[in-house]
């Protein structure tokens, strides 16, 4: 088999038609030789290096038929198979991959508390921001002037060193780590050479006001975006952008569900069937007025709607429904005497009649009717339903318990 270039297999000692696993036994051998842990000789770890950049592509299928093709330009080049970086970028040789564009640097979340009514009106608030500016004494370069800026001796201006890391027996990988002569920048300043305003770091504590515009009808967690508002980096960097998350609080009266606003009414029975007139202060701090006609009965847990008086939907002149969930407060016992009672009998539809079932032994039985208590009922039961489960030590029935009236 004919290849354009037989470098790597050479390195590892196999044929160009070599199998896997010959390729990764021929790796190991030569691995064990010349790890740094095992030999010390200088020689042996650059050596090292090349067996280990060799098998991993060798290793790969793609990447070994590029390298059968164009050798080792077509790996950097990304020659048929399309690798932009090369295989050199890949394993940490070359400075790493290359970049479309300035990076842009991190992005700074910041909550901020609004109210119901602040989401319902829209407002403007005003947001302190504590952020690294671009220092205007160097223009955020840290030197006197550009010559005094030097590429760092310690990493050849990369930024970042190729360390050996193991991870397994005869297994190394190859990782970039940033360099700590010039903290991963590829450049030192002198301390002589460096600017006098912000010591070389190229930036300056700022306090920013930032203005953030809640629009009517925002919604709770919903972002607003400051571009390039945050911390400035390098004259290589973008600055990252400024994220401000609404965080809604709790209403002592309304909840919301999208566009919808949700409130529950009180209102006696006596309301309930003869008709009401009731109050809503809102968001806006106007005044609706609620009535309803005595021929339209409301029921326990109806539910209602205002149309057009929910939450604005936002950039229309819409609005969502206020809805009503009715709660009927029932009187207590005792509220009606007998009297009330016979007045009710006049105004109320009639019972249905009821007929007296006939015993099959003849026997009737009076019981009384009393409270259920459901948090007493007996753990014990399973869950099965029964009303009965076992007798007590003093031989009284447990269970489901009642409390007499």
């Amino acid at each position: 088999m004919s290849v354009a270039d037989s470098k790597f297999y050479d390195l590892l000692g196999v044929a160009s038609n070599a199998s896997e696993s010959e390729i990764k036994k021929a790796y190991r051998k030569l691995a064990i030789k010349y790890h740094p842990d095992k030999n010390p000789d200088p020689a042996a770890g650059e050596k090292f290096k090349e067996i280990t950049v060799a098998y991993e592509v060798l290793s790969d299928k793609e990447k070994r038929e590029i390298y059968d093709k164009f050798g080792e330009e077509g790996l950097k080049e990304g020659g048929a198979g399309g690798f932009g970086a090369g295989i050199f970028d890949f394993f940490g040789f070359g400075g790493g991959q290359r970049r479309r564009g300035p990076k842009k640097g991190e992005t700074i979340q910041h909550a901020l508390k609004v109210s119901l009514e602040d989401l319902y009106k829209g407002k403007v608030s005003k947001l302190s921001l504590k952020k690294s500016a671009k220092c205007p004494e160097c223009d955020g370069k840290g030197a006197k002037s550009a010559n005094a800026i030097k590429k760092c001796d310690d990493c050849g201006g990369q930024g970042a060193k190729t360390q050996l890391r193991q991870i397994g027996p005869g297994m190394v990988q190859q990782v970039r780590v940033p360099c700590q002569t010039c903290k991963g920048e590829g450049q030192v300043i002198s301390e002589k050479d460096k600017c006098t305003k912000c010591k070389g770091n190229r930036s300056i504590p700022e306090e920013k006001v930032l203005k953030v515009n809640i629009d009517r009808g925002m919604r709770h967690m919903q972002k607003i975006v400051f571009q390039d508002e945050g911390d400035f980096e390098s004259p290589d960097v973008i600055p990252g952008d400024v994220v401000v998350i609404l965080q809604q609080k709790e209403h002592p009266v309304f909840t919301r569900d999208g566009d919808d606003l949700i409130m529950e009414q009180h209102i006696t029975l006596l309301e309930a069937l003869t008709g009401f007139t009731f109050y809503i202060k809102h968001l806006d701090d106007r005044v609706l007025t609620v009535t309803n006609p005595p021929s339209k009965v409301i029921k326990p847990n109806d539910i209602k709607c205002i149309h057009n008086e929910g939450m604005p939907k936002p950039k229309t002149m819409d609005k969502g429904r206020l809805i009503v969930k009715f709660i009927v407060d029932f009187p207590s016992d005792g509220q009606i005497t007998p009297e009330s009672a016979k007045l009710l009998e006049k105004v109320l539809p009639k019972p249905k009649p009821v007929t007296k079932p006939t015993s099959h032994d003849g026997i009737d039985e009076d019981v009384t009717l009393s409270d259920f208590d459901l948090n007493s009922r007996d753990k014990r039961g399973g869950g099965r339903g029964e009303s009965y489960d076992d007798d007590d030590e003093d031989g009284h029935p447990q269970g489901v318990s009642c409390q007499q009236q």
